[in-house]
């Protein structure tokens, strides 16, 4: 009852008696069905209803099999379609046709049972190492762009995203603000309490970062070491600061707790932007190198602080 692991299957056959057998032995091997009575009506569930099998007939009124096949392989679908033609012509020639056309595999009317559930296990099993492989891709993705320690986003992703953030912000004539943000002596933390206290501070410090913006408006990325970078789109620069200063305060006024220490941290911060980007847009480099002279200005000026200009 599991084989079919709920992958959907559309059938495309005229016969309504052929149809109805068809459909009995999938169902009942755990697949999920979908019936069509000739190509142009299979063709039209494809288009809202992907399937990822397709069993068709090849003599069908209005499009037959083969024709479908053509048409599936030249069509945009969000994965692979596997089709298997079913029919009583099973000469040489026939198979040839059919394969040529983009079929994947050939079974004979009428069906023999056991070997249609064998071949639509081989299908089954190329299905799961597509969808295995899918994910190991995806997961590989959001390594590139992941720091590993702080599960934000890294320097790699900044650059990659930063200039299409500029760009959306430009076309759509909206702001653009970034903050740059350094924990203040954090190099006394690693040499009073180890590295591996620092690291707990760094992780809760992004945790305090991504809790205090805004949910899949803003996004954050760690710069390197103990800076971190937040990009605030729609956000002017007279806004932002007072964002930067309620993180600012909101860091100072909690300890954090790391492994039983309770350590209190504070952080600088550098705040730029354009209130309209201009055109041509800003280089990234220069853009991040301004927010981060910023946040050193806030440095020399006593720490625990934020230093705002416009671009």
């Amino acid at each position: 009852m599991t084989q079919g692991n709920n992958y959907r299957v559309l059938v495309v056959e005229d016969n309504p008696v052929a149809s109805r057998m068809l459909e009995n032995a999938l169902l009942s091997d755990g697949y999920e069905i979908m019936t069509a009575g000739d190509g142009i009506a299979a063709l039209n569930i494809l288009k809202n209803n992907f399937c990822p099998i397709v069993i068709t007939d090849w003599l069908m009124p209005r499009m037959n099999g083969i024709d479908l096949c053509r048409a599936i392989r030249n069509g945009d679908y969000p994965g692979y379609v596997n089709i298997m033609i079913m029919t009583a012509m099973d000469g040489q020639d026939d198979v040839i046709t059919g394969l040529k056309a983009g079929a994947d595999d050939y079974i004979s009317k009428p069906f023999n049972r056991t070997e249609l559930a064998a071949r639509l296990a081989n299908v089954t099993r190329i299905l799961d190492l597509e969808k295995s492989l899918k994910k190991a891709s995806r997961e590989i993705e959001i390594l590139a762009r992941t720091d590993p320690l702080t599960t934000i986003y890294n320097r790699r992703f900044l650059f990659e995203q930063l200039p299409r953030e500029i760009q959306r912000c430009r076309r759509y004539q909206h702001p653009l603000s970034i903050m740059m943000c350094d924990i203040d002596d954090f190099k006394a933390v690693n040499d009073s309490h180890g590295h591996h206290i620092g690291d707990l501070v760094l992780r809760e410090f992004a945790s305090r970062l991504s809790a205090w913006t805004r949910c899949d408006i803003d996004w954050l990325a760690r710069y390197g070491g103990e800076e971190f970078l937040v990009v605030l789109p729609e956000i002017r620069v007279a806004e932002a600061a007072g964002v930067g200063e309620r993180l600012r305060r909101e860091m100072a006024a909690r300890p954090m707790n790391a492994n039983g220490f309770n350590l209190e941290v504070t952080a600088s911060f550098g705040i730029t932007g354009f209130d309209l980007v201009p055109d041509p847009e800003p280089d990234p480099e220069l853009f991040i190198s301004r927010a981060d002279a910023l946040m050193y200005e806030a440095k020399k000026n006593g720490k625990n602080r934020v230093m705002v200009a416009s671009c």
